[in-house]
């Protein structure tokens, strides 16, 4: 399955333990997974990331978190 910048998630990592995200008071985005923070994301890269989490679909915000959080570049996302 590939989405449409060519991630996949072949394995379902994403479905199984899927990222959540929360806004801060201070306009910044909180990236979490297993009820765990991965990390903060704030300044215009959080307003960047909210802007592309609302106009994509369930699968396509989960890729764009994974991003975020920097474990799917290095291909170490928990799983």
């Amino acid at each position: 399955m590939s989405g449409r910048n060519g991630a996949s998630d072949e394995r379902g990592r994403l479905a199984a333990d899927p990222f959540e995200y929360r806004l801060t008071g201070r306009g910044g985005v909180i990236v979490s997974r297993g009820g765990r923070p991965v990390m903060t994301v704030g300044g215009a890269d959080a307003a960047r990331l909210l802007d592309a989490l609302q106009r994509a679909d369930d699968s396509q915000a989960q890729h764009l978190l994974a991003r975020a959080s920097g474990n799917y570049r290095r291909g170490n996302e928990r799983g």
